[in-house]
């Protein structure tokens, strides 16, 4: 067996014959695994005294976060955005998620996916893989060619694909 050269740090590595390979002799590559940083354990660290906080302050004191956020005292940006007049109105403050969530499928999966003649759910869509997320309301987009004839129940569909299920002798219904 050659040696090989030992850097600091590193336990001695050297080639195991098959035999010698099991569960007692694992052991991670070497440089794979990095020691975690210790703080404020003298100067030659690097981190020794304030440990990287820095000099007084709120983020030296114990328990301290950074508020999510925070602009440094700076008026963040949602008090900086003008807000529209009414009441508490979705579009009274714009910036915010107020986005209508749902699950988009198209015509053209529900023509492959389903025979002529089927009815189409919320429940028989996420069987077919077309759905998955259960409590976010589905919306039939009109995206692709339909032929089959189906029944279609959802929770809302866009014009245009209530149009084409429609030509292709099928039906639409809202949930």
């Amino acid at each position: 067996m050659s040696p090989k050269s030992k850097t600091a740090g590193e336990p001695e590595v050297r080639k195991l014959e098959a035999e010698e390979i099991g569960l007692h002799n694992l052991r991670p590559s070497p440089g794979s695994r990095k020691a975690r940083k210790r703080l404020g354990r003298g100067k030659g660290t690097g981190q020794g005294k304030t440990a990287g906080r820095g000099h007084k302050g709120a983020g030296a004191r114990s328990g301290s976060k950074r508020k999510l956020a925070y602009e440094g005292g700076q008026t963040p940006i949602h008090m900086r955005m003008g807000k529209l007049r009414g009441g508490h109105h979705k579009m009274s403050m714009p910036f915010e998620p107020f986005r209508t969530k749902t699950q988009p499928v198209n015509v053209s999966d529900l023509d492959a996916r389903f025979k002529a003649g089927d009815e189409v759910s919320p429940e028989s869509l996420k069987e077919a893989g077309l759905a998955k997320r259960s409590g976010i309301p589905v919306k039939v987009l009109g995206r692709g060619e339909i032929s089959t004839k189906l029944t279609v129940r959802a929770h809302a569909f866009s014009a245009s694909a209530k149009e084409k299920i429609e030509a292709a002798g099928g039906s639409c219904e809202e949930v």
